[in-house]
């Protein structure tokens, strides 16, 4: 029977997974915790899944194509735009470390209560993740304020225009990864407030919700 680590193993030999963090959070993290009951014979195979509310748990490909290309590093901190099921945030939370932060954002309360529970059966990165059941679109003021910006921003879902705040928000050398226009953006924050993009074509993402 089809387990976890054959999901790792699947990604690893399709020459998307990469990082060692990532491959080390994904063989701890375990996919199946964060989908619906009824789909859990499916966890484990490379393909989005429903999660309610007409979204999704990403494909696992997709997934990992974002956080290689978001680059989390220990300590950081980072906003997860989009949070859903709740599975990207406890994969974000074990690569920040103890000394990192994840804020994950959701605007619909019944995934956000879904994430909150899923991540639950993690109580060790529960210590470095905080849910806010909230439109995305302002970002985390407060928090940027206090931590001089964020490290690393990544979203779910794909936006029309990238919301300002969240370009604001982000520390110079920082990264931004977010789908648009049926492909994934990396930006760099540069000196001057300018970023530097990279665009990567051929991905589908559920929209971002605005409320």
């Amino acid at each position: 029977m089809i387990n976890n680590r054959d999901l790792v193993e699947h990604l690893k030999n399709a020459g998307i997974l990469q990082s060692g963090p990532i491959s080390c959070a994904l063989e701890e993290i375990d996919r199946a915790d964060f989908v619906p009951e009824k789909y859990q014979p499916y966890a484990y195979y490379d393909d989005a899944l429903p999660i309610g509310c007409d979204q999704t748990i990403s494909q696992p490909f997709t997934v990992v194509f974002m956080l290689e290309l978001l680059g989390i590093e220990d300590g950081d901190i980072v906003m997860d735009v989009g949070s859903g099921s709740g599975w990207q945030s406890c994969l974000l939370a074990h690569m920040v470390g103890d000394s990192g932060f994840v804020h994950a954002i959701e605007v619909v309360p019944e995934l956000c209560d879904f994430g909150k529970q899923n991540s639950a059966k993690y109580p060790t990165l529960m210590k470095r993740l905080k849910f806010y059941c909230e439109n995305a679109k302002d970002g985390l003021p407060d928090i940027a304020d206090g931590n001089n910006g964020f490290d690393k921003i990544i979203c779910a879902a794909e936006v029309d225009t990238v919301p300002n705040a969240w370009r604001d928000q982000l520390k110079e050398n920082g990264v931004l990864v977010y789908p648009k226009d049926s492909g994934v953006y990396k930006e760099i924050k540069l000196e001057n407030n300018k970023f530097e993009k990279e665009f990567y074509p051929g991905f589908i993402f559920v929209p971002f919700k605005k409320d």
